[in-house]
């Protein structure tokens, strides 16, 4: 994909497995041009078709954006190619078998947005605007925020999606700013949403490089191994492991209507969770911070993400939403 640089050794060429779509094809592209950089160590990109890309049902019929992974999963498994790139938020929580998350890179924006016609934020919209997502999480915040508004469930990519604003079939749209960035359309946000305010998707904004268990575990001259350490951000894994935690502990899908974003700073590591009822009439959130160090980060993280589902559960949580 890129130039060879001379330390790679001769003829080595990773194949990266990705989902065709054009988000799906640019940040694997960013991540192989990253490992070349790093390393010297050419790349090639192996789009696979998965079930997500191809249905038109509603990702909650679904059973989430779990949908996503499993094709990439087996085509890893069978060994026809070495890495694949997943948007981990599209991830379950549940490990694979004989597979291993090798590296998290660097995390992009995690806060969604709004793309509204004429400019307008979502205070700003007319009563009655018609406002388009596929998310239940969204669905609930968009409810909770303005209970007039009348939601669209919506599929397709992010240019299908802003066409719904363009041709006027809707107001608006909430989409993730890190898809709008890496696609370079972010100039279509009207408004971005606090992340107090608005928790994102567990892990929004973060990509999970997946490997053979082997790969992990191999020296770390092996050429895999070292692309993933090129790429690991240690800080973005240990938050994202916090908020998959959440999810993982209240034995929840990727489409239940939950919200979770961390930060590390400062050797301390915040979290803030939010569960919500489908109407967005009524929510459980709950806000904790713990002291980290290098050593203990992942450990830590996914204990804190573990104890405030338990608060969340204990605060009637289930009781509010389907998470499941």
């Amino acid at each position: 994909m890129t130039e060879q640089h001379s330390s790679a050794a001769p003829g080595t060429v990773l194949r990266i497995g990705t989902r065709g779509s054009a988000l799906a094809l640019a940040q694997t592209g960013d991540i192989a041009r990253a490992i070349t950089a790093a390393t010297g160590i050419e790349t090639v990109l192996i789009p696979v078709t998965t079930h997500g890309d191809v249905t038109r049902a509603s990702l909650a019929s679904l059973g989430g954006t779990g949908v996503f992974a499993s094709a990439l999963r087996d085509f890893l498994l069978a060994g026809e190619c070495d890495l694949v790139v997943h948007s981990m938020k599209d991830l379950p929580t549940a490990a694979a078998p004989g597979l291993a998350i090798g590296a998290v890179p660097e995390r992009a924006d995690a806060r969604d947005a709004l793309c509204a016609r004429d400019g307008l934020t979502l205070a700003e919209l007319p009563e009655g605007a018609r406002v388009g997502t596929g998310s239940p999480r969204r669905i609930a915040q968009l409810r909770r925020r303005r209970p007039d508004l009348e939601i669209v469930d919506i599929r397709g990519n992010i240019d299908t999606r802003l066409g719904f604003v363009s041709s006027g079939e809707l107001d608006a749209v909430v989409l993730a700013v890190a898809g709008l960035e890496r696609l370079g359309r972010d100039g279509a946000i009207t408004e971005r949403f606090e992340l107090s305010e608005w928790p994102p998707a567990p892990a929004q904004g973060a990509l999970a490089i997946e490997v053979r268990a082997e790969s992990v575990a191999a020296p770390v001259t092996d050429p895999i191994r070292a692309a993933l350490n090129a790429i690991e951000h240690p800080e973005t894994r240990a938050e994202a492991a916090a908020e998959r935690a959440v999810l993982a502990r209240l034995e929840a899908g990727c489409a239940a209507p939950i919200g979770a974003h961390a930060l590390l700073s400062g050797g301390t590591l915040a979290l803030h969770a939010a569960v919500y009822a489908p109407t967005g009439t009524d929510l459980r959130e709950r806000t904790e911070g713990v002291a980290v160090s290098a050593d203990t980060l992942l450990s830590v993280a996914a204990g804190l993400g573990s104890d405030l589902a338990d608060a969340l559960l204990a605060d009637g949580a289930a009781e509010i939403a389907p998470l499941t």
